[in-house]
């Protein structure tokens, strides 16, 4: 009995250990290339569409509290929540607004950095993105 659980613990060593072995190529990680360049094309092919969407959100952000996403409106929530007594949900509202309001100036930094993308992509003789 004593050689049957040698035996048997030595096989499931060995399979065990041929596992690994087996699956060690495809755990590998394969290195991709570096990047040729800066992207710049693709930046300019994408601009339009890209000063849309900064605007669009910087617009939500500063729309009344009827307008989803808002800051006014989050807000609200947030007046709402503590009036209400909901402390929980009042920490949880406050925090978003918080980042929310952070969020902002961000936009804002990346419209004008956008602004100045346009410009050289302009002199770039960049082709123009489909509208």
């Amino acid at each position: 009995m004593r050689a049957n659980r040698t035996t048997v613990a030595a096989i499931g060593t060995l399979a065990l250990a041929g596992a690994l072995l087996a699956a060690t190529p495809a755990l590998a990680v394969t290195a991709k290339p570096a990047p040729k360049g800066d992207g710049a094309k693709a930046i300019c092919k994408r601009l339009p569409e890209t000063e849309k969407k900064v605007a669009n959100s910087i617009t939500r952000l500063n729309g009344d509290a009827t307008v989803p996403g808002s800051i006014a409106r989050l807000e609200q929530r947030v007046a709402d929540a503590k009036a209400a007594g909901h402390t929980e949900i009042h920490t949880y509202l406050n925090n978003r607004l918080t980042f929310r309001k952070s969020l902002l100036p961000t936009l804002q930094g990346r419209q004008n950095d956008l602004k100045s993308v346009s410009t050289w992509c302009a002199t770039q003789g960049a082709p123009e993105a489909k509208k």
